[in-house]
């Protein structure tokens, strides 16, 4: 078997052309190398090394994996892997060509009307609760997708009527057409008219889907939302989305996860913030507090004397648990001194007790070693 040569070399572009220039070059080689304009008895083979070479190349996931490891690393991909989401007709749109052939010519697929397609992708909307986020939830949800009509099993046809063959397609569901471009005549092959590209035609519809093959349902899918879940994350339950076309595989269903916020805490990421509101004497004598945590479960704190406004401690594994591994975050407490707004004559009487013996000392933050650079320059 020969080697395959160079994506890169097979389209004559450099290594770092741009998504334009890999397009433009592919697109003059098989203005070139197309069978339906070309003499050269190669130019089926050559067609399709161009045309591998840009199903790679055009492919940001793809051209990662081949500048990395070369044709090693496209092992892992089939060829119709490699050619899934290249949209050909898009490039020689309005020039005659049929790139349905590239999938016969690599044996997958069958021709356009036989290749089968996967179903589209359904998606929910679902808003939890923080806690819901942290233990975990399980719940019913109700999706409407489409389904395979139960009446006809998709054939289309009313139960016990009969089909037959298109007589303009032969059973083919497409049709050739001659048209004139500045290329010469081109052979274009497109979905047949009558039929629609079915190939068979039917007489009377199917009375449930209405001749459409589909219906749409509404099913009750049963979801489990794993602890540690975070705002914005998608769960995928295979399966779950619009049947496929033509015996292709149906979509999945993806549940869009939004977190609702929470009275008490605040995450950030794996952690959790709680503000604890403490009085002056519990911040200059030191006190110890009950924290809640998300769970039933209070935790003691000590509030060393002396903590300043805004001082954080953490309390380890109490925060939401880690979605990939074991284990939990940290609850962060941060304190805040909460002055009162209004003192009785006692209060206040001791207090002013307490700013006489303290004297005229003004209480001044530590300051920061670039306030410290800038009172160093100034002197």
């Amino acid at each position: 078997m020969a080697e395959k040569r160079d994506y890169y070399d097979v389209l004559g572009v450099e290594k770092g052309a741009d998504k334009k220039e890999i397009k433009k070059a592919y697109r003059k080689l098989a203005m070139k190398y197309h069978p339906d304009v070309s003499d050269d008895p190669e130019s089926a083979d050559k067609f399709k090394e161009i045309s591998e070479a840009y199903a790679v190349l055009s492919d940001e996931e793809k051209k990662s994996t081949y500048d990395q490891f070369g044709h090693a690393g496209m092992g892992g991909y089939s060829n119709e892997d490699i050619f899934r989401n290249v949209n050909f007709d898009d490039i020689f749109r309005g020039f005659g060509f049929d790139f349905g052939d590239i999938f016969d010519m690599f044996g997958f697929g069958g021709g356009r009307r036989s290749r089968a397609e996967q179903g589209a992708d359904v998606y929910y909307d679902l808003k939890i609760t923080l806690e819901d986020a942290a233990f975990g939830l399980e719940r019913d949800i109700e999706i409407s997708h489409k389904k395979t009509c139960p009446t006809c099993g998709g054939s289309k046809a009313e139960p016990g009527t009969d089909t037959h063959q298109c007589s303009q397609c032969g059973g083919t569901g497409q049709v050739q057409q001659v048209a004139n471009t500045p290329f010469g005549q081109m052979m274009n092959v497109r979905p047949c008219p009558q039929c629609r590209g079915e190939g068979v035609i039917i007489d009377t519809p199917c009375h449930e889907c209405r001749g459409k093959g589909i219906v749409r349902e509404t099913n009750t899918i049963h979801i489990k939302v794993p602890p540690g879940v975070e705002d914005g994350s998608r769960l995928r339950v295979a399966g779950e989305g619009d049947v496929g076309k033509r015996g292709g595989p149906p979509g999945d269903l993806y549940v869009l996860i939004t977190v609702k916020s929470h009275q008490l805490f605040e995450r950030h990421g794996s952690d959790l913030l709680y503000e604890q509101p403490i009085s002056f004497v519990q911040a200059s004598l030191g006190d110890e507090v009950d924290v809640p945590t998300l769970g039933e479960e209070i935790v003691n704190l000590k509030i060393p004397a002396g903590t300043q406004s805004g001082t954080s401690f953490r309390i380890k594994g109490k925060g939401m648990p880690h979605l990939r591994w074991n284990g939990q975050g940290n609850l962060y407490v941060k304190t805040k001194v909460v002055v009162p707004k209004k003192l009785n004559s006692k209060q206040k009487e001791l207090l002013r007790e307490f700013a006489d013996i303290s004297g005229k000392e003004i209480y001044v933050e530590d300051k920061g070693f670039f306030d410290k650079v800038k009172d160093a320059i100034k002197h």
